[in-house]
């Protein structure tokens, strides 16, 4: 967690054939081996720095391998260093037949890393397609986009946060070293934490697009739609604000378990407006005040489901704007169901209320990335300031058929190891993007995972990207692989 308009990263989805994925994996013992497929993908530990995860109680079947970190030299690369903070991911099979494109967000770097994996999956070289001049934003979660899934692309979607006048990058993955005029204009200004296309099916004919605004000021976080009538167009569509169709914008009069309808009121003419101006519309539109709209993912399985979304307000202290605690204080997760003619009507539920000292939420500590499969959400924890935190980050399993919540994962912070910050408080560290690549290496139930171990840190890791913007900026991080993660 940052400071004002500050969060982390992540999002998933899966792809097919020609296809892309996006988010998580960990395990805090080391896992020796591999599993080599057909493909000829094999899973095994390429990094020299061990999986800094644990598994919990009924999950010990996940296997995890530590694919690369900031203390890695890859071979066709050795001046390269990964950034700290990695948050958004997303993977896509290159379409040479030469392995595997990665992108991933360095957030505290501003910049955003492309690995070249080969056919074996090991990454053998890294270089930014955005150092801090070009990202010039704290970026957080991604999306990698593709024919397959979406209808257009690829692409690869970078959001720019923690400032109001932040905009979203649009990245080519196959294109080699540092990328230029990457801004996507019609998203236009957003402290945004995502912004995620739905699949070609959850509208035939249109891009949809929702934006989660990672905001804790007195106009709160928003759930932002963009709408074009032309598949691929980001620049000409229309831009609208979720509301409640009875106008109540405190976000803590939605009780859990109960549905309301709710719809998009449009912010006319939004790309000729500055971000401070769209702020300013967020009372005369009637918007929902949310307190920090993490990460956004839809539901996988496609029909439906495509319109069936899933979305993380991570919460924020119940100081300043939230004082009243018209906003949640440690994190809610919700369901938007959206009409299946127009994307700018649906209803929502709070389906997990961290607030709730009673509820099957209770142990939330700001749930920040989200997953979301064919029968799971998987919710990953950022770190606070505030409250008493008494675990390491977890990562929850909701089953969306019975509603039960599970502890799949918990960070692995190596106390006894100085080199990873002994005396850091437990919650300290977070994850960043999880993402089922499981259609992407042939391999099923295997996903990414982002992982942000901040009191890393060293002389080794400064400004690695070549950037100007984030000069003192040292930590390291990890990505690894999880196999046997349930879809």
């Amino acid at each position: 967690m940052k400071n004002l308009y500050a969060k982390k990263l992540g999002l998933a989805f899966t792809a097919s054939a020609i296809a892309v994925a996006a988010f998580v994996a960990g395990c805090g013992k080391d896992d020796d081996g591999g599993e080599e497929t057909t493909n000829p993908v094999m899973l095994k530990n390429y990094s020299a720095t061990p999986a800094l995860l644990l598994k919990k109680a009924g999950f010990e079947s996940i296997e995890v391998f530590s694919l690369f970190s900031s203390e890695d030299k890859f071979e066709q690369s050795p001046n390269y260093i990964f950034g700290g903070s990695a948050d958004g991911a997303g993977v896509v099979k290159n379409p040479d037949g030469s392995g595997y494109i990665m992108m991933v967000n360095n957030e505290d770097n501003y910049s955003v890393s492309r690995i070249t994996l080969d056919n074996n999956f090991k990454p053998v070289k890294g270089e930014y397609a955005l150092n801090s001049d070009g990202g010039q934003w704290r970026l957080c979660s991604g999306t990698m986009v593709t024919p397959a899934v979406h209808g257009f692309g690829p692409l690869y979607l970078s959001a720019g946060e923690s400032a109001v006048e932040a905009q979203t990058h649009s990245l080519n993955p196959f294109t080699a070293g540092l990328q230029s005029n990457t801004v996507t204009q019609g998203f236009s200004h957003w402290s945004a934490e995502n912004a995620v296309p739905l699949p070609k099916d959850a509208y035939t004919g249109k891009t949809v697009v929702l934006i989660g605004e990672d905001a804790d000021d007195t106009s709160g976080g928003q759930l932002v739609l963009y709408v074009s009538n032309t598949v691929g167009d980001l620049n000409n569509g229309s831009q609208y604000m979720l509301k409640r169709t009875d106008n109540n914008q405190k976000e803590t009069d939605i009780a859990v378990g109960t549905s309301y309808d709710v719809e998009f009121v449009k912010i006319e003419n939004h790309k000729t407006l500055t971000g401070a101006q769209i702020q300013a519309m967020v009372d005369p539109l009637k918007a929902i005040k949310f307190g920090r709209v993490e990460d956004v993912d839809y539901r996988k399985g496609g029909g439906a489901n495509s319109r069936e979304i899933y979305f993380n307000v991570t919460g924020q202290a119940a100081t300043v704007a939230n004082a009243d605690k018209s906003r949640t204080v440690f994190g809610r997760t919700y369901k938007l169901v959206m009409d299946v003619n127009d994307p700018t009507k649906g209803k929502m539920e709070c389906i997990l209320d961290g607030d709730n000292d009673n509820g099957p939420a209770k142990d939330f500590q700001n749930p920040d990335n989200i997953c979301v499969t064919n029968n799971y959400v998987y919710i990953q924890e950022d770190s606070n300031t505030y409250g008493a935190e008494t675990h390491d980050a977890y990562i929850y399993q909701y089953n969306i058929a019975t509603k039960e919540l599970k502890v799949v994962l918990e960070l692995d912070h190596r106390r006894n190891d100085p080199k990873f910050g002994a005396t850091a408080a437990k919650g300290n560290w977070e994850y960043g993007a999880l993402v089922d690549i499981s259609d992407v290496v042939g391999i099923p139930d295997t996903f990414t995972l982002s992982i942000q171990p901040h009191t890393w840190t060293g002389n080794a890791f400064k400004s690695p990207d070549g950037g100007t913007k984030r000069p003192s900026e040292s930590q390291a991080s990890q990505v690894v692989v999880l196999k046997g993660l349930p879809r």
